[in-house]
């Protein structure tokens, strides 16, 4: 008896917010491969802009701060306006790293706001234009599972993502929420917080249970893989390569 996929990405209309990361543009161009039209979401308006052109011109841009309610509000109606969504992934992160003597509290609100305060806010303006089946995925990270000195906000955000899924996994159902975990991914960020991290990554892959560091290619098949099921709500899904038990 041959089977088939119960839910396909072809003609979904799916919302990037970050859409200027390396990890957003692998993500965009599966979805496009799939059949999907895609919209990509950033508060620098250019670099978003030159992301969408980048990939196609069928590719659109909408500007979207997540410290903005209004911003986030502004973003809705114009996809309401476009006639609603299927799915929404915000893999927007921002950094407030650094020894909690040093911390200072506006990079702290910034990285609440990238990771936890602007999801349950864009939760609370897109979930109503979510259409049946659809779902919304947001970006945890390693850090909540492997805290490690100067990584304090990380790992307290990162970690608020994964509650915050399961707790709108069930207010706003049957509409899914489900959460990614990345570890340690090769992209561009990494080129101005290290001096070598093909070094850095060497040293990573060694402990790692895979042996190795992922590609933002890793991180866009799991992203599809919770888009595509509808059976899978109110979860994290690790994407690490078993660093958390190294």
């Amino acid at each position: 008896m041959e089977h088939s996929m119960p839910y396909s990405l072809k003609d979904k209309r799916v919302l990037i917010v970050g859409g200027g990361s390396d990890i957003a543009a692998a993500l965009a161009t599966d979805l496009l491969q799939e059949g999907a039209r895609v919209t990509l979401a950033g508060r620098n308006v250019e670099k978003t802009a030159a992301a969408a052109k980048a990939l196609g011109d069928a590719v659109r841009s909408v500007a979207l701060d997540l410290s903005s309610e209004e911003s986030i509000r502004a973003a809705a109606d114009q996809v309401r306006a476009a006639g609603g969504l299927d799915h929404l992934v915000s893999v927007a992160t921002e950094r407030g790293n650094g020894p909690v003597a040093s911390l200072e509290r506006g990079a702290l609100l910034a990285a609440f706001d990238a990771k936890v305060v602007g999801p349950i806010l864009l939760a609370k303006h897109f979930s109503g234009l979510i259409a049946e089946e659809g779902s919304l995925l947001f970006f945890s990270g390693l850090a909540a599972w492997r805290p490690s000195p100067g990584l304090v906000a990380m790992a307290a955000t990162n970690g608020g993502v994964s509650t915050l899924v399961s707790a709108l996994a069930v207010e706003l159902a049957p509409t899914r929420v489900n959460a990614i975990s990345p570890g340690v991914i090769d992209t561009s960020n990494w080129d101005a917080v290290v001096p070598d991290k093909h070094e850095l990554f060497r040293h990573i892959a060694a402990s790692a249970p895979a042996r190795r560091v992922g590609a933002p290619s890793d991180v866009s098949a799991a992203a599809c893989a919770l888009l595509i099921n509808p059976y899978i709500t109110g979860e994290t899904l690790h994407v690490d390569g078993g660093a958390r038990w190294s």
